[in-house]
């Protein structure tokens, strides 16, 4: 269900195929936005490529090898923890160009630090881009132009929606978007639960469950409709849907505000603010 379906005209290639690595190069095929031949991908285990290459992407052991070819936009999807080490490695290679790095909880201070002769990019995906339906905050560094942050955005409307945030935003964005998967699983998981103390048979409730939530979301997406609207137009006078909202909205509401606020203050303990 990516939303940006326009194809995009440069070339792309990934450090690194790892879930999300392989989420962002797989899925630039998959949407449509890019064919095989615009897509790269380096990773020092075959395993992890072997499903790429059988897309038509090129595959590289070594990243060297793979900056030597034409790569106009890297994306740099490794872990926090290695990201030094392997920018350090790729050393001149990333010069003049614009890099995006995926990597969690590193500044863009940081990165335009390891590479101050390139323009740098912070993404922050969220694991639902793996279905091309998630949803991806970016924010250009200083050097970045207005094509860098067209082409950053293009990469990942194609995973879903992208949106260009600044970074002093990205805190409450992961408190409630990166985490966002799982509050929402929470809720399918706590209707099922429901539905089978009821008598309902678990796969099938859960099943239906699961279609639901995501026709709601397409529906919402696409009409742009406020949830708010959408509730009324679900809800009949006096019915049963408006004694469920009725009993379920103060407690629900609050939950997840409270589950939100936990997310930030946590983010914030880990950060060292």
């Amino acid at each position: 269900m990516g939303m940006g379906s326009e194809h995009l005209d440069f070339t792309v290639g990934v450090v690194g195929a790892g879930s999300m690595g392989a989420a962002v190069a797989s899925g630039l095929v998959r949407s449509g936005a890019m064919d095989a031949s615009q897509v790269s991908v380096s990773n020092p285990s075959e395993g992890k490529l072997e499903p790429l290459a059988k897309m038509g992407v090129s595959t590289f052991r070594s990243n060297a090898s793979m900056l030597q070819g034409d790569v106009q936009v890297v994306v740099l999807a490794v872990k926090p923890q290695i990201l030094p080490a392997v920018v350090d490695e790729m050393g001149k290679a990333l010069q003049g160009r614009l890099v995006i790095s995926i990597a969690a909880g590193i500044s863009l201070k940081t990165l335009e630090g390891l590479m101050p002769s390139s323009r740098v990019v912070r993404a922050m995906p969220n694991l639902p881009v793996q279905a091309l339906s998630g949803a991806t905050a970016v924010c250009v560094g200083s050097s970045a132009t207005e094509e860098d942050a067209r082409r950053a955005l293009g990469v990942f409307s194609c995973l879903g929606v992208a949106k260009l945030m600044r970074e002093d935003q990205l805190d409450a964005e992961g408190a409630v978007v990166s985490c966002g998967p799982a509050y929402v699983a929470l809720v399918a998981d706590a209707l099922t639960r429901r539905g089978v103390e009821a008598g309902l048979p678990a796969a099938d409730v859960r099943q239906m469950v699961l279609s639901t939530m995501c026709g709601v979301a397409e529906q919402l997406l696409e009409s742009g409709e406020n949830p708010r609207a959408y509730m009324e137009r679900v809800t009949s006078p006096g019915g049963t849907t408006a004694a469920g909202l009725r009993a379920m909205e103060p407690g629900l509401v609050d939950s997840l505000w409270v589950g939100v606020d936990a997310a930030l203050r946590r983010t914030a303990e880990l950060s060292g603010k």
